[in-house]
């Protein structure tokens, strides 16, 4: 059973998980783990931007960055990741985020 009890805000890991340029690269890592170099082949980013884009899912573990080979290489922790997007409470705040962000825009 993964174990979410570790403190982080969980509202903040919500709206990192949903932003555009970090659910892309989760998408690539949900097929397995995957080279710096491949990530930045695909998707067209730098390794500073792929880094800072994950800093707060890697700061809490969501992924991770191993040595292979020589080579880095990011891998999410799945289990971790879907025990968040399962908490429904997770999404109403991002839906009231998103509201209120919305109201203020109009």
């Amino acid at each position: 059973m993964v174990n979410l009890s570790e403190s982080f805000d969980k509202q903040k890991m919500m709206e990192v998980l949903v932003d555009p340029e970090v659910s892309s690269i989760l998408a690539e890592l949900e097929g397995g783990e995957k080279s710096f170099a491949y990530l930045k082949d695909k998707l067209q980013l730098s390794s500073d931007q792929i880094k800072k884009n994950l800093s707060y899912v890697l700061e809490h573990n969501f992924v991770t960055i191993n040595k292979k080979d020589g080579e880095e290489t990011f891998k999410v922790d799945l289990n971790k990741l879907n025990k968040i997007m399962e908490n429904e409470d997770n999404f109403k705040n991002v839906v009231d985020g998103l509201t209120e962000l919305d109201r203020f825009l109009n």
